[in-house]
């Protein structure tokens, strides 16, 4: 019998997972089953373009995995039952015999009240789709009030007010703008938000969204005849229904292989796992961790299924890139774990660079057997091999 393997999951790190294990596998030992709640790609690095009236190109899951023998099944996930090995689909069950769990994560509305009936999210396409519809109804004078000063935040924020400078922009952060950057980063994202004419609510944590309005802690308020949430994600909640061991934010807790520390049949990558990165810190939620977690766990379970070398390559932290706008941009360069140093590329030649990464994620994805190395013919073990400690 084949040695069944399930991704849930077909973001960036799992759509990565699935064609990784296709390339290293061979199809008459091993079946690779991706699951999916749409038909293809989304781009979520660039839901902020979406939201501004960007067309992306659209990349059909089909069209990705043809000849791979990745079986793909657009359905929605329901539940995992990691006891008995199932995954519920909203049309059928599944049973496998190694999960990788790649849900990822969606908006977080904090708790905070009127921000899950009045805010709008880009977490999601549909999300960014029905903000863009909403920006387009918008008239000269009309005020966007952003609220998050983080890399969603900043990006969505500076996108809008270079393509709508017709509107009041406004952004809401609960710090000071471009805490998280070196002295010369903050210069630079300061000098753009001023150029583009945006108003910077420092330290001003959002209490209350209403209709037109947000509410500030010190009672203070924002207009926002359209508010837009951007204040952290939340993972998806099937996690915290199951026996995994996860953290209280419902994050996969993985050993440095990807492999949960309570289920070693159970695989976790991107934004659902919780892993630990160069320095024995916590990797952030991000597409930049979610690749190289996926390579990491994709080649463990190949290494596991045949019998062959375990990756031990470290997953550190180079840079953060950061679009402000279509023409300007920002690369904070940083230590490996991911602290700001003062080092910056800024300007056009960053938007570029930004720009550049964005493809090649998307390339990744989009091309999952190219530069795979070749296979070689190993008899898979005893399905108790994976069930086994290292």
């Amino acid at each position: 019998m084949k040695h069944c393997i399930v991704v849930l999951g077909a973001g960036y790190s799992g759509a990565i997972a699935a064609g990784r294990l296709a390339a290293r596998l061979y199809r008459d030992e091993v079946s690779v089953t991706l699951v999916n709640g749409e038909a293809d790609f989304v781009e979520r690095v660039r839901m902020h373009e979406v939201a501004t009236g960007r067309d992306l190109k659209l990349r059909s899951f089909e069209q990705m995995y043809a000849g791979t023998g990745v079986v793909l099944k657009i359905a929605k996930v329901t539940g995992v039952d990691v006891d008995c090995k199932t995954v519920t689909l909203d049309s059928e069950e599944l049973e496998y015999d190694t999960l990788v769990y790649a849900l990822g994560s969606g908006w977080n509305s904090q708790g905070v009240p009127g921000a899950a009936e009045h805010a709008y999210e880009i977490a999601s396409r549909p999300g960014a789709l029905r903000l863009r519809e909403r920006l387009a109804s918008l008239t000269a004078g009309q005020t966007v009030t952003v609220v998050g000063g983080g890399l969603t935040g900043v990006e969505f924020v500076t996108e809008l007010a270079e393509s709508r400078p017709d509107l009041d922009v406004a952004l809401a952060v609960r710090g000071e703008l471009g805490d998280w950057l070196s002295p010369k980063g903050r210069r630079h994202l300061r000098k753009v938000v001023d150029r583009l004419g945006i108003t910077v609510h420092e330290n001003t944590a959002v209490t209350r969204v209403d209709a037109d309005q947000v509410i500030a802690a010190d009672g203070g308020t924002i207009p926002a005849a359209v508010t837009v949430w951007t204040a952290g994600f939340a993972v998806n909640p099937i996690v915290q229904a199951t026996s995994l061991e996860a953290t209280d934010t419902g994050r996969i807790v993985v050993d440095a292989t990807m492999r949960s520390v309570s289920h070693p049949d159970v695989y976790a990558v991107g934004d659902a796992a919780y892993a630990m990165g160069s320095k024995n810190k916590p990797l952030r939620m991000s597409c930049a961790s979610g690749q190289p977690m996926a390579w990491q766990a994709a080649d463990s379970i190949a290494a596991r299924l045949t019998g062959g070398k375990l990756p031990h390559a470290p997953l550190f932290y180079f840079n953060q890139c950061i679009s402000l706008g279509r023409k300007n941009g920002l690369i904070q360069y940083v230590t490996t774990d991911d602290r700001a140093v003062n080092a910056t590329l800024t300007g056009r030649v960053a938007a570029v660079y930004k720009e550049f990464i964005c493809r090649g994620a998307a390339w990744s994805v989009e091309n999952p057997m190219v530069g795979m190395p070749t296979r070689r013919r190993h008899v898979i073990r005893q399905a108790a091999l994976l069930a086994s400690v290292d």
